[in-house]
C-alpha cells in the first residue's frame, strides 16, 4: 500500500514539473503552439477582403490583430493536389500528387526526403493533431479532411480529439471545416439581388442566387471561427497559440476551383501572433502584406518557428522571422486530370500578370465533368444560354469548343481576368519572359505532368470521384 502511494506522489510530481515545460524545446526555450483553421473552395471573399454580401466580423477582427495576406496562391486549384502540396512544402507535380484524387486504388508512397509537415513537425517534439472531436457544447465539427494522392505510412497525426491539446504543448494542430464545399447548406444571409457577379458569369437569377448561397457559407465559416476561438481562449491556450486561416483551393464557381485563373488559385490568409511570445520580422500587428506567397510556404515556416531546419527537398520558402527568404519575383499553379476530365495547364503570375499555358486547347472549357455538372448550377445554366444566343461575348468564351494555346492578363487594369493579351504586340516581352519563366519552372521543378496517366489509369481512379459523388 506505502509502495503504491509513493508511486502515485512520484508520477504526480512528475506531471506537475512537466506541465509547465512542455512547451520549451532545445535550450529550454518555449515554442508557441500552432492552430490552422482551413477552409474549403474559398476565395478572398471575407467582408476584411472587400466583399459585399457577408459577415465575418472573427476574420475581420484577426486581420487587425495579425496580418492579412492579398497574393497567397495555393499551388493547385483542387483539393487533393493542392493538400498533397502544401503538407509537404513540395510541388504536386514534382512528386507525382498532381492528379487530382490519384493513387487511391494503387497507392504510391513519397519520395525520398519528402514527408507529411506532421511529421517534421513531430520530430521537433510538436504533438500534432487534426481535430474532428470538439468537447461537448461547442459546435464546431472538423471533418479531418487530408485527401492527399499518395501513401503516408502510419499515422499521419497524433490526436483528433481537442482536449488532447492542452495536455501536450506546444502542438500543431489543423481543423478543416466542410463549409463553402458544395453542396451549399448554411442559414441564408445574402440577398441575391445585391450579389456582384463577374462579369464572365450572366446576370441570371440561377447565377445570383448561387453566389449569395456561396456567400452564406463564407459566413456560416466565420461563425465556426468564432466558437473555435472562443474556446481556445477559454482553455487559455490563445496567448500561445499562432493562428492561421487559409483556403485549401479557390472558389467552388466556373472560373474558379480547377482553373488556374485567380479565382482557382487565389486564397485569403491571415496570421495572428500570440501575446506571449515576440513579434517575427514581417509581421506587424494590422497590416496587409502584398508579397507573393504560396501555400507551399507554410510547411518550411512552421518549421523554422518550431526550431527545426528546414529540410533541404522542400520547395517552399519561410516567409517570416530572422530566416525570411527574399520576396518571391512569381508563383506557379497547375491543374492536371480532375475526376475524369484530363487536362494540363500551367499558369505563373508576377507582381502584375498572369500568363497561362494550356497544354491541351482542345478539350474545351465547360468539357464533361461529372462533379461539376451535378453541383454547380451556372456550368449546365452557359450552355443553354449559349444555344440561346443570351451571352455577351466575355461569358461565351467558356462555351468555345477549343481553349487558347496561351492566355495572358494584366491583374491591375483587369482583375477579373478577360482581356486575353497574348496576341497583343504591346505585350509581347511579357509574354516571353513568362513563357520562359514557365517552361524554366516546368524543368527545374521536374513537372512530371508531361507524362499523362494512361486511359485505363484515369478510368480506374475516376471511379473514386464517381463513387463519392453518388454519396
Amino acid at each position: 500500500m506505502i509502495d503504491k502511494l509513493v508511486r502515485y506522489l512520484f508520477c504526480f510530481c512528475a506531471v506537475l514539473f512537466i506541465l509547465p515545460h512542455a512547451a520549451a524545446g532545445e535550450g529550454g526555450k518555449k515554442r508557441p503552439n500552432i492552430l490552422w483553421i482551413i477552409s474549403e473552395d474559398m476565395g478572398p471573399h471575407w467582408a476584411c477582403y472587400g466583399t459585399k454580401e457577408v459577415s465575418t466580423p472573427n476574420l475581420d477582427a484577426l486581420a487587425k490583430k495579425g496580418v492579412r495576406y492579398t497574393r497567397f496562391y495555393t499551388t493547385a486549384p483542387v483539393c487533393s493536389a493542392s493538400r498533397s502540396a502544401f503538407m509537404t512544402g513540395m510541388y504536386q507535380t514534382t512528386i507525382g500528387a498532381h492528379n487530382h484524387r490519384s493513387h487511391r486504388i494503387v497507392p504510391r508512397p513519397l519520395p525520398d526526403g519528402v514527408r507529411l509537415l506532421s511529421h517534421w513537425m513531430g520530430d521537433a517534439a510538436y504533438f500534432t493533431a487534426n481535430i474532428t472531436v470538439m468537447p461537448k457544447g461547442v459546435q464546431v465539427k472538423g471533418t479531418g479532411k487530408t485527401d492527399w494522392n499518395f501513401e503516408v505510412k502510419g499515422k499521419a497525426f497524433d490526436s483528433k480529439l481537442w482536449s488532447d491539446l492542452k495536455p501536450h504543448q506546444p502542438f500543431f494542430a489543423q481543423i478543416n471545416l466542410s463549409e463553402s464545399h458544395r453542396a451549399f447548406k448554411s442559414p441564408k444571409h445574402a440577398d441575391p439581388a445585391k450579389v456582384a457577379l463577374p462579369p464572365y458569369v450572366p446576370d441570371h437569377p440561377i447565377a445570383c442566387e448561387d453566389y449569395a448561397k456561396y456567400l452564406d457559407e463564407v459566413t456560416q465559416f466565420d461563425v465556426l471561427v468564432g466558437r473555435i476561438l472562443a474556446k481556445l481562449e477559454a482553455d487559455g491556450l490563445l496567448e500561445n497559440t499562432i493562428i492561421v486561416v487559409f483556403g485549401d483551393n479557390g472558389e467552388c464557381h466556373v472560373r474558379g476551383k480547377q482553373f488556374c485563373y485567380e479565382e482557382g488559385l487565389r486564397v485569403p490568409l491571415i496570421t495572428v501572433w500570440p501575446k506571449n511570445f515576440p513579434t517575427p520580422k514581417h509581421h506587424e500587428k494590422g497590416t496587409v502584406d502584398d508579397r507573393l506567397l504560396m501555400a507551399i510556404d507554410l510547411a518550411p515556416t512552421m518549421i523554422d518557428i518550431a526550431g527545426a531546419k528546414v529540410p533541404p527537398k522542400m520547395q517552399g520558402q519561410v516567409f517570416l522571422g530572422d530566416r525570411a527568404a527574399k520576396p518571391r519575383q512569381y508563383a506557379f499553379g497547375a491543374r492536371d486530370r480532375c475526376d475524369m476530365t484530363v487536362m494540363r495547364i500551367r499558369s505563373v503570375c508576377d507582381q502584375r500578370y498572369r500568363y497561362i499555358r494550356n497544354f491541351t486547347p482542345d478539350t474545351p472549357f465547360l468539357a464533361y465533368n461529372r462533379y461539376k455538372e451535378a453541383q454547380y448550377p451556372v456550368w449546365t445554366l452557359l450552355p443553354k444560354l449559349h444555344k440561346e444566343g443570351k451571352l455577351d461575348a466575355v461569358q461565351a468564351f467558356l462555351c468555345q469548343p477549343r481553349m487558347p494555346d496561351e492566355e495572358l492578363y494584366d491583374l491591375k487594369e483587369d482583375p477579373h481576368q478577360i482581356h486575353n493579351l497574348a496576341k497583343s504586340a504591346d505585350q509581347q516581352k511579357t509574354l516571353a519572359r513568362l513563357r520562359g519563366v514557365l517552361n524554366q519552372w516546368i524543368e527545374d521543378t521536374n513537372d512530371q505532368g508531361r507524362v499523362f496517366e494512361s486511359p485505363e489509369v484515369v478510368e480506374r481512379e475516376s471511379k473514386v470521384t464517381k463513387k463519392k459523388a453518388k454519396k
